[in-house]
């Protein structure tokens, strides 16, 4: 872009910052908007969050510039184009469902405003209350998103929209699940009290969720379409299927998504000496020892000769291990009395019977629960047996919710 019009834009946000009124500089916007693409609009977003304007301002003043943006992105929006079989398509095709559900739920919100006859709420709470569950059920379009969209953009050095789109996403789930909650609660309450929450939630969540549908159309998808590579669609995809889809994502494109699927590559990675190279990532063995012994459980693992192979060191464990259990047959780690029913597990787990037993006891007032996992590589043969031991007693306590803004230093 060139830089002096660049310096134009960054400056007419600023005036926005500092509360003009879109009206003003909306000409403005015009003339300099000419040519200028959904991804350069990014960087301009990403240059003044590194300038110093607060994220959180910037997704305020979101709405207010895209406001000014959108003719000239409606504009561009007819030069988007997304083949079939890249991830982009099915989201865009969700968002297309999700706006057809949010109109469904407005006229319905406005026919309920327009009655005086309290009956109508018994009419049209099937309906609502189906539109409310598939808003909930679109919490793996929002996983995709955040897990594999997002990140792979962010190598590419595009943070700040991914990081808007995700604090909308933070919004719009409290607004589903006020919405879904008034639907489950309508008969506690007056026909007037929902008529008039059922007008705010609805009114909210329609204005919300249309206006991040368009974002992300317009901006997000665009600008992602840009920079992320044929192999990183190829890779987006395989995450995509892991975290599963929507029960409104259409069948048609899933089945054709199945018909398409490829057997991963191995990728070449270079990794520092002593790092161990997961699909997942890379740990150095001091990373990996660290993290195991981290994890508030007891771990302990037999190979598939029955011999204890290893045990992690955490800092209250519930049951002793000691080194020289290494090497030893699981069999000789219990009692007498129970090695039939050791037996009985292990081989079922072999046999690919059984992949759980789990059991709970108490001691010394504690309860504490035993699990034993058939531990099984990617054809499914048999590695060992994992026992997984854990205190539940204060777990038990837990009530209500704390979440991570609740947390205190």
């Amino acid at each position: 872009m060139n830089e002096s019009k660049k310096r134009t834009l960054k400056e007419l946000i600023r005036q926005l910052h500092s509360g003009a009124p879109p009206s003003e500089v909306k000409e403005k916007f015009k003339r300099v908007l000419r040519d200028v693409s959904p991804s350069e609009i990014a960087i301009i977003e990403e240059e003044l969050v590194k300038e110093g304007m607060p994220r959180e301002e910037l997704q305020r003043l979101c709405d207010v510039h895209l406001e000014v943006f959108r003719e000239q992105l409606e504009k561009e929006k007819t030069k988007i184009e997304v083949a079939p079989d890249n991830p982009v398509n099915i989201l865009m095709e969700e968002h297309k469902i999700l706006l057809r559900f949010l109109e469904e739920m407005n006229t319905i919100m406005k026919s309920v405003q327009q009655s005086k006859d309290p009956k109508i709420v018994n009419q049209v709470i099937p309906q609502l209350r189906h539109i409310a569950e598939d808003f909930l059920d679109t919490e793996k379009h929002y996983l995709r998103e955040e897990n594999v969209l997002f990140p792979v953009m962010e190598k590419h050095g595009i943070t700040e929209p991914p990081a808007v789109m995700w604090m909308e996403h933070t919004k719009l789930r409290e607004q589903k699940k006020k919405f879904h909650k008034l639907i489950t609660d309508y008969d506690k309450m007056s026909f007037q009290d929902f008529k008039g929450q059922l007008c705010e939630v609805a009114g909210s969540l329609y204005e919300i969720l249309s206006s991040h549908i368009f974002k992300e159309n317009n901006i997000l998808f665009p600008t992602a379409l840009q920079v992320v590579t044929e192999q990183e669609w190829k890779d987006a995809w395989k995450e995509f299927d892991e975290i599963g889809y929507c029960c409104f994502t259409p069948e048609q494109l899933i089945a054709r998504r199945a018909e398409k699927v490829e057997k991963p590559t191995t990728a070449t990675v270079t990794t520092p000496t002593g790092t161990l190279q997961f699909d997942t990532g890379s740990l150095s063995r001091e990373e990996l020892e660290a993290i195991l012994d981290t994890l508030p459980i007891d771990i302990s693992f037999v190979d598939k000769n029955d011999a204890v192979k290893y045990f992690n060191k955490a800092e209250e464990r519930v049951f002793v291990r000691a080194k020289s259990v290494i090497g030893r047959k699981v069999q000789q780690c219990h009692p007498q009395k129970s090695i039939h029913i050791v037996n009985k597990i292990v081989e079922a787990f072999k046999r690919g019977e059984k992949d759980v037993a789990e059991f709970w006891i108490e001691l010394n007032h504690r309860l504490i629960h035993i699990r034993y996992f058939a531990v099984r590589d990617k054809n499914k043969n048999y590695l060992g047996t994992m026992e997984v031991t854990q205190d539940l007693t204060d777990l038990k306590k837990i009530e209500g919710e704390k979440r991570l803004l609740d947390w205190k230093s």
